[in-house]
């Protein structure tokens, strides 16, 4: 199906086209999907991508649902899908995954109407809610509309976790330990054997045809008779009973595995939703009930099997891509996610079996055995869990694309979950990937399908005439990092607005949702608000390599160039480039685990904190002094001080930057660990300060840019002062042998009188001129110096591939203080608790619970104050301080609330007293001179 330019990304290497050309076959244009017409039902990255996909494939009978909570927000401007469709295939609707179970038959019915009334035989619903509802799947089939996704036999087999896990089980898949049918046992102990279950089915009139079966397993049999109950709108048990069995077989389960962790799962959810970890089995009732309301399994009827799996702390995240139709299963290679947070993923790179072979070739020949082992302890797991997906979907008869979720321990893999529906981070593994399908009556006559989507259409349409497909390597690594509407510490932060974000650069691919697309009326960028009413994230960016650190150096340089500008925005942009950073530094084949990047983030929030405690102007002015007192003489010492004068800016700038952004000092830290070795007190460069310096505004973007603004590049006589310098030590070099390490030419320039063939004369010029272009550089050793202190470099990468995690990193105390260093609390009255996210905020846990404050009511430290539910993610926020509350000012559930707006009156216990600005002026130059005793 052969190429043309892609409307949804500027890289060449994806560019695909759908059209069937009179060249190809009769059997290769029988696969054709032109006269499909699609109704999407989903936001985000994945509707503009399906949309430009369709099209690609020569559909024009393309429509989206629209509802008032859509993430597209432009005020002053049509956002690109609607602009790029027919107004007719725009259906408003009501936010459509439905805050009930009535509300979601409802919308599902008006999709149903919308499909009638516009013709529309197919529905997409990508990675949202929509997409894993086996319901929603089974109702649209009902109707004689196709689902572009697993049909809803696969949905409930193998989307609803509970029967993922029985269904592993039967298919010899590593399962993890734990309960997964706690509603089974809790009716079997209301109603108890063969007998109990056939009474309560005869009482609620339950068709549960399994009841005759005797051989049935009497726990399977009671999932039949709550299956039944489920489709007839009918509760056999109550969240409070559902919580106390889980209480109890939490205390039973810990007992047996002492000093461990559990994680409590909704059956639903996804992508992090509806799973809370713990050690302590008393709160087991109050999590079960906030996992019900963030999955929405609240309502009568609603199947709330929770379950409870052993918490593997030290294990990585990685999943494999698999597809099929029914017949056939084919795994397109693996995906490591173990770099995320909350569960949420951050930083998804391939794994392939190519890829860890030609590593592993390359480790050998360069004699490290030790990687060897490692990287072949990987290339055997992952094709084990390729070998298990594939039996596993074969079993559910999976008909689409899923993703099979396992965590990895040591040489060790449990199988996790299936979501049955196409992943956020799919193009990750299609960039590796290709899939050639051959005529069964001529192997010569083949066509390839190099998108996910595009996969998922087809199959939709032509089903099991389909042959199965052989996978090519495409890319050799592909690597995708998730912009998202977070601060500094990866917390959610809608209600921003993107004002510029510049054009994206070579090799980068960007899936937005069209944000970046300018106007093609004005030519400008159309201003977008975040709304965050369903997550948090902007955009998908990819990059891609021949190999892994080709793919992660290219993901570095997109970092690194992307401009994202606007009033309240923040982004996780800085911390992606400092986590990309530390990997390239290390090793791009370490093998983090999902505890990584809280006490990497931690480690980056003790950089902020101390950085805060150094005055760089004192620094420099210090710096000054000290130069200037060491002159032989008046002239010297004037000339000295006029020099240093003119190097202020060009020195300070980028280091406050530094400073005042700790992911980009993390970056900088990381990059250049080996450029400089700190004895005791004392740094010993082996590189150029002109250059690092020259390095610190090449990382911060602020290098020399026609037409960008003067605050946000270098100015023009710091440059002419940097390219001085940089001309000297070209020129120098070229004169000195190969090989002569900095600190020995360093040295050579201080103290020697000849050197280098050249003449006395010339010398004496030449170490004059390298004292003035190094003046003031010595304020650069605050960098190393504050590595040193907090311990930078003890987060490090050992010989076998692991993350060495310093112990005090993992001190959930430590955590949560530099957690507010890196973003701290609102600006608040000291009579008053304030909302620290904007979202929707809730005053109880849950809608006939009590509110966790009223008038009068006195909380302690760690009490529960109230949730806030950011980007679909119920945030609960507990009280650090202790105090009275005089008044309630914010009422109900449900209401949109501002960062920092002022949610109740309090009297604090004690009262806190501001730092004076002169005592904290004097504690900042005292602490920074400590930086400056030593050379």
């Amino acid at each position: 199906m052969a190429s043309a330019p892609s409307t949804y990304s500027n890289n060449p290497k994806i560019h695909r086209d759908r059209k069937l050309g009179a060249s190809a076959s009769p059997w290769v244009r029988s696969f054709a999907c032109d006269d499909m017409s699609v109704l999407i039902v989903c936001r985000g990255p994945i509707r503009k991508e399906a949309i430009d996909v369709f099209r690609e494939m020569g559909m024009t009978n393309v429509g989206i649902l629209l509802s008032e909570k859509d993430s597209i927000v432009y005020p002053r401007a049509l956002a690109p899908e609607l602009r790029s469709l027919d107004p007719k295939n725009v259906h408003e609707i009501p936010d459509y995954t439905g805050a009930t179970k009535e509300e979601r038959i409802l919308r599902v019915q008006q999709m149903i109407s919308i499909c009638r009334k516009h013709r529309y035989r197919y529905i997409f619903a990508g990675y949202g809610f929509m997409s894993e509802d086996a319901d929603f799947v089974r109702a649209i089939e009902n109707a004689g509309i196709s689902f572009i996704g697993p049909c809803s036999y696969t949905q409930s087999a193998a989307g609803m976790k509970d029967e993922a896990k029985r269904t592993a089980l039967e298919n010899q898949v590593s399962v993890t330990p734990g309960l997964n049918n706690a509603t089974a046992r809790l009716l079997l102990s209301k109603h108890p054997g063969r007998a109990g279950l056939a009474a309560v089915a005869k009482e609620h009139g339950l068709d549960v045809p399994a009841l005759a079966n005797d051989s049935m397993a009497i726990e399977d049999l009671a999932d039949e008779v709550l299956a039944a109950a489920y489709q007839k709108g009918l509760d056999l048990y109550s969240i409070d009973e559902l919580a106390s069995i889980l209480e109890s077989e939490a205390t039973e389960i810990l007992k047996e595995y002492k000093g461990s962790r559990f994680r409590l799962k909704a059956i639903g959810g996804g992508g992090g939703k509806g799973q809370r970890i713990f050690s302590d089995p008393t709160l087991v009732p109050g999590l079960v009930r906030e996992i019900l309301n963030e999955v929405k399994a609240t309502g009568v009827g609603d199947n709330k099997n929770i379950l409870l799996e052993l918490n593997i702390e030290q294990t990585r995240h990685n999943e494999i891509q698999v597809l099929g139709n029914g017949e056939w299963c084919i795994t397109l290679g693996g995906r490591d996610c173990s770099l995320q947070m909350h569960e949420q993923k951050l930083l998804e790179v391939s794994v392939t079996q190519e890829a860890l072979a030609a590593e592993i070739a390359l480790a050998r020949s360069a004699g490290n055995e030790t990687v060897v082992t490692a990287l072949t302890s990987d290339l055997e797991t992952l094709r084990r869990m390729e070998e298990e997906a594939a039996r596993f979907g074969t079993a559910v008869k999976l008909d689409s694309a899923s993703t099979f979720e396992c965590i990895v321990e040591g040489t060790r893999h449990y199988f996790m979950e299936v979501n049955t529906r196409i992943q956020v981070e799919h193009r990750v593994s299609e960039l590796c990937y290709g899939l050639r399908f051959a005529n069964p009556a001529d192997a010569t006559d083949t066509f390839e399908i190099h998108s996910l989507v595009e996969a998922m259409a087809v199959i939709s349409k032509h089903k099991k005439r389909l042959p199965r497909p052989v996978r090519f390597p495409r890319e050799g690594s592909a690597l995708e990092a998730r912009l998202n509407a977070t601060d500094r510490s990866l917390s959610p932060h809608a209600g921003g607005i993107i004002v510029a974000w510049s054009d994206p650069i070579e090799g980068e691919i960007r899936d937005d949702q069209g944000i970046s697309q300018k106007n093609p009326d004005t030519g400008l960028f159309m201003r977008y608000r975040l709304a965050g009413a369903y997550d948090s994230n902007i955009a998908l960016l990819l990059s891609t390599g021949d190999t892994r650190e080709a793919s992660y150096r290219s993901m570095a340089e997109i970092l690194r160039t992307t401009d994202l500008r606007g009033p309240d925005l923040a982004t996780n942009l800085e911390f992606h480039a400092g986590l990309v950073s530390f990997f390239v530094s290390h090793g791009v084949w370490a093998k983090p685990t999902t505890k990584f990047v809280v006490p990497y983030l931690t480690l980056v929030g003790e950089l902020k904190r101390e950085s805060n405690e150094i005055d760089l102007d004192y620094a420099f002015q210090k710096i000054q002094a000290a130069s200037i007192a060491a002159c032989p003489d008046k002239d010297v010492a004037a000339a000295t001080k006029k020099i240093l004068e003119r190097k202020e800016t060009l020195v300070e700038r980028p280091l406050k930057r530094l400073f005042e952004e700790p992911h980009f000092l993390s970056s900088w830290l990381s990059q250049h660990r080996h450029d400089f070795v700190v004895e005791g007190e004392t740094v010993v460069w082996k590189k150029n300060p002109i250059e690092l310096l020259a390095g610190i505004y090449h990382l911060l973007h602020m290098d020399d840019q026609p037409n960008a603004p003067a605050a946000r590049v270098i100015f023009t006589h710091d440059l002419e002062l940097l390219d001085r310098a940089l001309g000297f030590y070209a020129r120098l070099g070229a004169s000195i042998p190969v090989g002569v390490p900095w600190n020995e030419i360093d040295q050579t320039l201080r103290t020697a009188t000849k050197a280098w063939n050249f003449s006395e004369a010339e010398f004496a010029k030449i170490r004059a001129a390298h004292a003035g272009h190094q003046l003031g550089l010595e304020i650069l050793r605050l960098l190393p110096l504050l590595a040193k202190r907090v311990g930078f470099y003890e987060l490090s990468v050992n010989a076998d591939l692991t993350v060495n995690i310093p112990e005090r990193l993992l001190d959930t105390k430590l955590q949560a203080a530099m957690k507010k260093v890196l973003v701290p609390p609102p600006a608040t009255k000291a009579d008053e608790i304030v909302a620290m996210s904007g979202g929707m905020f809730y005053a109880q846990e849950t809608p006939t619970a009590p509110a966790f404050l009223s008038k009068g009511t006195h909380f302690k430290v760690g009490d529960p104050l109230y949730i806030v539910e950011v980007m679909k993610m119920f945030n609960k926020v507990y009280a650090t301080f202790a105090g009275t509350v005089d008044e309630v000012l914010i009422e109900g559930a449900g209401t949109i609330v501002q960062k920092g707006q002022p949610l109740y009156k309090v009297t604090p216990d004690e009262r806190v007293v501001e730092e004076d600005q002169t005592i904290r002026s004097k504690r900042l130059r005292a602490n920074t001179d400590t930086y400056l005793v030593a050379r």
